[in-house]
């Protein structure tokens, strides 16, 4: 079947109010704006962006929000049949302090992990090339269920599938719930993006990259790249062992939220067009870069295959 599809991301679709001032916690913080949210939108959203086929799995309320979500994809060229309007639960909503570094949030989730398995046919995977999704996704049925079963299709069907493990134990309070689900993701091999933070999070302490890299390759993931912030990127590949790359120099970071995300969604974007880990790492960390500099999404009016693709510098 002709592959015309290049990335279906699946997971939560809300909406993040994102503070107005910059660095104060939410209990002092006065006025939110309305972003478009959640990890695998934001991957959905960057990769149509960058000119590629991308599809979104998510389930959205069926109120003023759902609205303003589906027009808001739309306008993004996001491919939104298989966007489900919940009749019964209103659209999640997050709320996140602006911050240069890890932002604050407290979630309101009603529909967005309410993912049912007749949203992503057989038909769907059989036309993509990346299955892509998330921890938060994966924390609560019946959007869990959906996603494992729907991901080891995907493997069958020869998709490379992806996973952010962006765990909070906010989100999943039950930590050893969820390594015993992460694992069973990882059994289909995919690319998996994690940060320090996320690792603090998940193991409740300092790993060393050793341990992390050993416990997520046992679980059978062959890439995993870990991004440490200013420290840069490091990417440990069973067959081309550690790669390493210093984080690119950004001069003035208005809004962190998404970062990661765009990092994900250039990284994706790169493996995509083949190219080789360390000049994959270097598209990654250039759209973060460019996310890092604007607030909410990337900025209009840019050439992003000329500004990714110029200028390779590798470390």
């Amino acid at each position: 079947m002709k592959k015309t599809i290049d990335i279906i991301s699946v997971g939560e679709v809300l909406i993040d109010l994102i503070g107005h001032e910059v660095n104060t916690t939410i209990s002092r913080t006065k006025d939110y704006h309305r972003f478009l949210g959640g990890s695998p939108t934001n991957v959905a959203v960057n990769a149509a962006r960058l000119g590629l086929k991308s599809v979104l799995v998510a389930t959205c309320g069926q109120d003023g929000l759902g609205e303003y979500i589906v027009r808001k994809l739309k306008l993004n060229d996001v491919i939104t049949t298989q966007i489900r309007k919940s009749e019964t639960e209103p659209t999640s909503v997050i709320f996140v302090s602006k911050s240069t570094g890890t932002p604050d949030f407290i979630p309101y989730r009603e529909a967005d992990f309410q993912i049912e398995k007749s949203q992503i046919p057989d038909e769907l995977l059989e036309s993509a090339k990346i299955f892509h999704t998330t921890c938060f996704a994966l924390s609560k049925n019946p959007a869990r269920k959906t996603i494992l079963e729907s991901a080891k299709k995907a493997k069958e069907f020869g998709l490379q599938t992806s996973i952010d493990i962006n765990f909070s134990e906010r989100i999943w309070p039950n930590r050893e719930e969820a390594k015993l689900v992460l694992a069973d993701y990882l059994s289909t091999n995919p690319l998996v993006k994690l940060s320090e933070d996320d690792c603090f999070r998940l193991f409740s302490e300092a790993k060393t990259e050793d341990y992390i890299f050993d416990y997520f390759h046992a679980l059978g993931a062959e890439t995993i790249c870990l991004t440490k912030g200013k420290d840069g990127v490091v990417l440990s590949n069973l067959q081309f062992g550690l790669i390493q790359q210093k984080a690119l120099p950004v001069n003035d970071i208005k809004d962190s939220t998404g970062a990661g995300d765009a990092f994900w969604t250039g990284f994706l974007y790169a493996q995509l067009l083949n190219k080789n880990f360390n000049e994959t790492i270097v598209i990654a960390q250039k759209l973060a870069v460019l996310k890092l500099q604007n607030v909410g999404r990337l900025p209009e009016g840019i050439n992003f295959q000329e500004y990714l693709n110029t200028d390779l510098e590798l470390n």
